[in-house]
């Protein structure tokens, strides 16, 4: 866990009072310390996002909730995915293939 301090030094991009501005919008969510907020790997990887977007992209203040948003969204069907297909593959051969068959069965209605 980081504070604020050792999140500016590993990612030289950011300063600190861009890193707290962007904690007050909510686009970073870290957990609270005893001496304030504290950051894991992933609040350090979506600040580099963040940066990104901002910096590299420059994307307008305004779009960032709708961004950020957007990918929160996809990164949740992407986990839900993972968990469905761990669900899938711990089932007998037949229901696999019953899955499938229905699944493709689905897609070709919607073609």
């Amino acid at each position: 866990m980081l504070n604020e301090h050792d999140v500016v030094a590993r990612v030289a991009r950011i300063e600190l009072r861009e890193l707290r501005l962007w904690v007050r919008e909510g686009w970073i969510k870290p957990a609270e310390g005893e001496n304030g907020p504290v950051f894991d790997d992933l609040d350090v990887a979506r600040i580099r996002l963040v940066c990104d977007l901002r910096k590299e992209m420059a994307l307008p203040i305004d779009a960032m909730p709708v961004i950020l948003s957007l990918l929160d969204q996809l990164h949740g069907a992407r986990r839900e995915l993972r968990d469905l297909a761990a669900a899938i593959d711990a089932q007998s051969p037949e229901i696999r293939q019953a899955i499938v068959a229905a699944y493709r069965t689905g897609q070709e209605t919607r073609s």
